[in-house]
């Protein structure tokens, strides 16, 4: 009886595995939905619409782009992983899904579970920039500011969970000062305010800021990221300053429900390699201030582990400030 069991489960095995092979083989033959966890404009939706036709020309089938926004993209994270392994349906996320995993309770998936990685996309840096009034002229003279006795240092960010409110908790946690986080609804206003002086600082995507920074409109202190910016060329890394863990990035990937059969995955990876290598895609990237990740960082192993240091970093910043989605 026994023998019989093992028999037919590595009968059943056989015939998954050839079914998935064939599956392989003939990927794609219909339309492939991209589900994108923001509403439209915003820029994980852009970078999924410029990746989207040179994708779609490589393998042969239109790519439908689904905006499904809510909870800081958990509800599209959520219906991708439930969606079938099939690679009809792929999904790109942001550092929002490495921190969701303990921003919000009670989710229904696990992002390193439910998900593999397909690729990595691209990286951006940010900003660590402050107001035009803010006393300090460099970084030694802010981080002298920020200690003074009874400093109520004002951050401004995007909103609670984002990557500006993170990454400005992740500093002043570093620094060790003390600080207000203050929360607006979205990046824009958030610069607005930092721009007119109601709040002392923020991270701001690097490309927004140089501008800014050169008309003297704000000023800069560092980047946030894990290389120099080439808009602010004299502007070192938190890194360099000798903050190794604020060598973070906002980064995008490609993902799919965990079952993919790995054929279909590599598939997916080439064509988001060739995508990486259009020019258009390169110059917009490059205008935007974006950077594709090295040849060695582009499998879905390197994104596999990005993905994991990302959720274990974001998530000890969570529970160590005690923040919550709202």
């Amino acid at each position: 009886m026994i023998f019989a069991r093992a028999l037919v489960a590595s009968i059943f095995a056989a015939a998954v595995l050839a079914g998935g092979s064939a599956a392989a083989q003939t990927y794609p033959d219909h339309p492939i939905t991209l589900i994108v966890p923001f509403p439209p404009g915003g820029a994980t939706d852009a970078i999924a619409r410029i990746i989207q036709d040179p994708m779609q020309k490589s393998l042969g089938q239109p790519i439908v782009v689904e905006n499904i926004g809510g909870a800081g993209g958990m509800i599209a994270a959520d219906k991708a992983a439930r969606a079938n392994p099939d690679g009809y349906t792929i999904l790109i996320h942001q550092v929002a899904l490495a921190a969701g995993m303990a921003l919000y309770q009670n989710l229904n998936f696990d992002a390193e579970k439910n998900f593999v990685t397909i690729g990595l996309i691209n990286t951006s840096a940010s900003t660590l920039a402050g107001r035009p009034s803010l006393p300090p002229n460099n970084f030694t003279e802010l981080l002298r500011w920020m200690k003074e006795p009874g400093q109520n240092i004002k951050f401004g960010h995007a909103g609670v969970g984002s990557f500006a409110h993170l990454a400005s908790v992740l500093i002043a946690q570093e620094l060790g000062v003390k600080a207000t986080q203050i929360p607006y609804r979205g990046a824009g206003p958030a610069l607005v305010d930092l721009l007119s002086g109601e709040v002392d600082l923020e991270s701001q995507a690097a490309v927004v800021s140089a501008p800014l920074v050169q008309s003297g409109k704000l000023k800069a202190y560092a980047i946030i990221g894990r290389k120099r910016f080439a808009g602010l060329p004299d502007l070192p890394t938190m890194g360099e300053l000798g903050y190794k863990k604020l060598d973070v990035d906002f980064w995008h990937m490609l993902l799919a429900p965990t079952g993919t059969p790995r054929p279909i995955i590599d598939k997916l990876n080439v064509a988001l390699r060739a995508a990486l290598t259009d020019a258009r895609v390169q110059k917009t990237f490059a205008d935007g201030g974006m950077e594709e990740y090295p040849a060695d960082d582009e499998t879905p192993e390197a994104a596999a582990a990005l993905l994991s240091r990302e959720i274990k970093l974001w998530g000890g910043v969570i529970r160590d400030n005690h923040i919550a989605a709202q």
